[in-house]
């Protein structure tokens, strides 16, 4: 069998990132994968402006300031956020400003209200300021025309906050994949079925669907398959015509009734993975189609589905969707305080809890 770091660079050479891009609306776009690079004709910021409360003043007006020489200055103006300065700031003058006003022509240093005391139309200043300080310069975080986002990014609500601020109300995304889903076995029921003796509730519908949307795909769920070469055959290709990928869990395995590696490749499938010696999930039964489409069969235990989709598909869909910043699932070395057993011949999952020890 092929070992999991084996598995892992197999599935991730054979994705093909799409390419067919959308427009979506902004307030739609959240974890959506951008399909170009996003520019914008403002400045950020878009002028000058004051990052504290305080009062705008010419910086040679307050170097030489100490607690026992403090210096006075004439309130010319006061400058809300939001107002555009009317005045302009000579020697011996400052104005009220207010945290993201704009700067005043003439001014270049902001002095924190802290540090002052207002009187009438006139502050005292106890305290001398860096030159510059607290002055957020236009264009200090981007400059118009430069690249704001980059294709390929996965937009989260920072990049939401930067495209509202760029106007970018029409995101072009990445379409998102298709991935149809399928369950095999005569034992399977859908959670709204009666119980009966000897029938397994089909959660891997279910399972699958949440994990193929929290991973930006579209799940098109067609139900249970019985274990009836002909009929998997048939759900098989219609799947194949309406989604990117396929995921079937169940008849991977090498009983009787595990038909599904037989199928793949009467239907021209390529089975590029057989098994992995990973537990759980070893039955593991990757195939090729034409037009880039994969499928994947994997084992129809559910923990076993879960331990798969972790440890190759959630990469693998994040290619799939054009995101460039795809990485392979974290690994962390921990200390276990019970004994763990395995035979050593397979890569082992096991359920736990991991808990942070203060100091390490």
């Amino acid at each position: 069998m092929l070992t999991v770091t084996e598995v892992e660079k197999i599935i991730i050479d054979l994705v093909k990132p799409l390419t067919d891009r959308e427009l979506v609306p902004l307030h739609q776009a959240t974890n959506r994968i951008l399909a170009e690079n996003i520019t914008s004709s403002f400045d950020f910021p878009y002028d000058d402006n004051s990052a504290m409360d305080g009062y705008a003043v010419k910086f040679q007006d307050v170097a030489m300031i100490t607690s026992d020489n403090p210096v006075c200055l004439k309130i010319i103006e006061e400058i809300p956020a939001g107002y555009c300065p009317q005045k302009t700031i000579s020697s011996g003058e400052a104005t009220r400003i207010f945290t993201g006003a704009i700067l005043p022509e003439g001014a270049d240093t902001i002095v924190i209200q802290e540090n002052t005391l207002q009187e009438g139309d006139e502050v005292k200043i106890f305290a001398s300021p860096l030159k510059n300080q607290f002055v957020r310069y236009k264009g200090s975080f981007y400059q118009a025309g430069d690249c704001l986002l980059s294709a390929g990014s996965k937009i989260h609500p920072p990049e939401m906050a930067i495209l509202a601020t760029a106007q970018c109300l029409q995101v072009p995304v990445v379409r998102s994949p298709i991935i149809a889903i399928l369950s095999t076995g005569d034992e399977l029921i859908t959670p709204y079925q009666s119980m009966e003796k000897g029938k397994i509730i089909d959660s891997n519908q279910y399972l699958l669907a949440s994990f193929i949307q929290q991973n930006g795909g579209i799940p098109l769920s067609l139900g249970i398959i019985p274990d009836n070469p002909q009929a998997l055959e048939n759900a098989i290709i219609q799947a194949l015509n309406k989604a990117d990928w396929v995921i079937s869990t169940g008849g991977v395995s090498v009983g009787d009734y595990d038909y599904v590696d037989q199928v793949l490749q009467k239907i021209g499938g390529k089975i590029q993975v057989k098994g992995v010696a990973m537990k759980p999930g070893k039955p593991l039964t990757v195939a090729t189609f034409k037009h880039d489409k994969l499928y994947f069969g994997i084992p129809g235990n559910p923990v076993s589905t879960m331990v798969t989709c972790w440890r190759f598909l959630q990469t693998a869909m994040n290619k799939l969707s054009g995101n460039q910043n795809y990485h392979y699932p974290s690994m962390v070395k921990a200390i276990t305080v019970n004994h763990l057993r395995s035979q050593g011949t397979r890569e082992t999952y096991l359920w736990g809890n991991a808990n942070l020890i203060k100091g390490h």
